[in-house]
């Protein structure tokens, strides 16, 4: 699918890899960008300097996506102002918690609506219209956690395995029916989650993604997206050694898990 002349919705797209997405779709020719968080204020800011590259091609909504009814109003609002949607990234995530003993209901909750829910209630409001029309385009951030694992976060690696999970579900049951998915998994990226979220934080998981591999700024990673989804590919890897870890994970599932258990011990110092 060609970016150009489409209309696109990316969520938390207020700043970091978001904000990237929506400033390269908008570079790449969308007509309409939506870009949306629930910080308003931000996506605001955002949609206004490309309104300022083009005017009127780009609407700024705040957005808590956390909600069946929060991703109703988004859409709702999206077609008001561009019509049909050609391409939802559900990019929005958070990162909370820490170990099982650690992370809270809340924690979980929480993990749960952004990191999956989010993307099961977005698909749920656009697949009969793009099964009628015979095409359509869903897209989701979920990490390297959704294929590896991450060290410290038990949210945060659960539900990002749900979010890889449920990309593959559509993928294969409407794939043939014009709906394209891609599922973007990257490890390290210069953001908010990595350098100053609970993923950098106290529980030194931050420490390990930055160790794993070079951390891409978000406009890098969002020119690879655009090529990606130029290609209908569904497995984006800005850092291909994801690849190659996912690969040993498969050949020898006990020797990863004993070397990940290694690594476990090493951050936490044991």
């Amino acid at each position: 699918m060609r970016i150009e002349g489409t209309h696109v919705i990316v969520t938390g797209a207020a700043g970091g890899i978001g904000r990237a997405l929506a400033e390269a779709f908008h570079a790449a020719g969308a007509r309409g960008v939506v870009v949306a968080d629930i910080n308003g204020a931000g996506a605001e800011t955002v949609a206004a300097g490309l309104n300022g590259i083009r005017p009127g091609s780009a609407l700024g909504i705040g957005a808590d996506i956390g909600s069946a009814a929060g991703n109703e109003a988004l859409i709702d609002a999206a077609q008001a102002a561009f019509g049909a949607v050609d391409l939802f990234f559900a990019n929005a995530g958070v990162g909370l918690g820490s170990d099982l003993l650690s992370a809270t209901d809340s924690d979980w909750e929480t993990s749960f609506n952004v990191n999956v829910n989010a993307h099961i209630w977005a698909a749920r409001r656009l697949m009969p219209e793009w099964l009628e029309r015979g095409h359509g385009y869903f897209a989701s951030t979920a990490s390297a956690a959704g294929l590896l694992t991450q060290i410290g976060s038990a949210p945060y690696s659960v539900t990002k395995h749900a979010a890889v999970s449920f990309a593959e579900w559509l993928s294969v049951t409407y794939g043939d029916r014009g709906l394209r998915v891609s599922c973007l998994c990257p490890m390290g990226v210069n953001t908010n989650m990595l350098n100053g979220g609970d993923l950098g934080g106290e529980n030194k998981a931050g420490d390990v993604v930055r160790s794993a591999g070079i951390v891409l700024e978000p406009a890098d990673v969002a020119t690879i997206v655009v090529e990606a989804i130029d290609n209908e590919q569904f497995l984006i890897l800005p850092h291909p050694q994801v690849l190659t870890f996912f690969q040993r994970k498969g050949a020898d599932y006990d020797r990863w898990l004993a070397g990940m258990r290694r690594l476990q011990a090493r951050v936490a110092g044991v």
